[in-house]
């Protein structure tokens, strides 16, 4: 009878040892493939968030305006099958964002949303990212641009009077001014004014602090040479003799070194 030495036994063990592994291994590798491909994504979403999704769905579905009422509480509850905490917590969330308001004898009734209330909040430029604050800055430009229609269809005399009083005394060399100075911000204001659009006056307030950081920061890159504009009095005489088009082709060259930092 062949007897082994230690060395060879040794040998024998450690290769069982690895090919028990190795088969073992294999058998697990290929078991958690056949579990990720059965399983499906698990979806993380809270209960509250799926019946506050649910319950905004439900309004688009009826179509229901401001001043209709919803469901009560117990009602819901039954319905989606869930605890009325649960339903409390995503009507809750819907009161935050202004889609729905408590009335006494009335329950929770649709209301007209403040979107800039909410927005406002969120628009701090120490708290956005580059990405983002370059994008608004990039919407302020558009607007300046756009509103070209609405001015020529809303102007009066008097938009003209005032508008010329405001630049009374900007200096002739307009290639050197700055977006936030003092007159710059009341003559654009009066543009938005003028548009009697009052989402879009808005709108051009909460963007001002957003396009002054960005205007002062390294955000964008400045322009290696400042190419000279067409000026705010310029403006307004295209405002009072020229046209639609005209004015626009004006308020794209007034902007062109803020264009210019974002285009190049």
């Amino acid at each position: 009878m062949y007897n082994i030495t230690k060395i060879e036994y040794l040998f024998l063990s450690s290769k069982f040892f690895l090919n028990t592994f190795k088969s073992n291994f294999t058998k697990n590798i290929n078991l958690i493939f056949m579990i990720e491909k059965d399983l499906t994504v698990i979806d993380t979403q809270s209960l509250v968030d799926r019946v506050e999704a649910k319950l905004v769905g439900l309004l688009q579905q009826r179509k229901l305006k401001v001043g209709d009422t919803i469901p009560k509480e117990l009602d819901l509850a039954n319905a989606l099958g869930v605890s009325r905490t649960v339903v409390r917590e995503a009507l809750l969330r819907l009161r935050l964002v202004g889609l729905i308001e408590s009335k006494k004898k009335k329950g929770a009734v649709i209301t007209s949303p403040d979107i800039f209330s909410t927005m406002s909040k969120s628009l701090n430029p120490h708290i956005l990212d580059d990405g983002t604050l370059k994008e608004i800055f990039e919407i302020r430009l558009v607007l300046e641009i756009g509103m070209a229609d609405l001015l020529f269809r809303k102007v009066t005399q008097k938009d003209i009077s005032d508008l010329k009083k405001i630049v009374k005394n900007e200096p002739e060399d307009s290639k050197n001014q700055m977006f936030n100075s003092d007159y710059e911000i009341r003559f654009h204001g009066k543009l938005y004014e003028i548009t009697g659009n009052e989402t879009l006056k808005r709108f051009q307030k909460m963007l001002l602090p957003v396009f002054d950081y960005v205007q002062k920061s390294t955000i964008l890159k400045h322009p290696d040479k400042r190419k000279k504009f067409v000026s705010h009095k310029q403006l307004v005489s295209l405002l009072e003799t020229g046209t639609a088009e005209k004015f626009r082709e004006g308020m794209r060259s007034h902007l062109e070194n803020h264009f210019s930092r974002i285009l190049q």
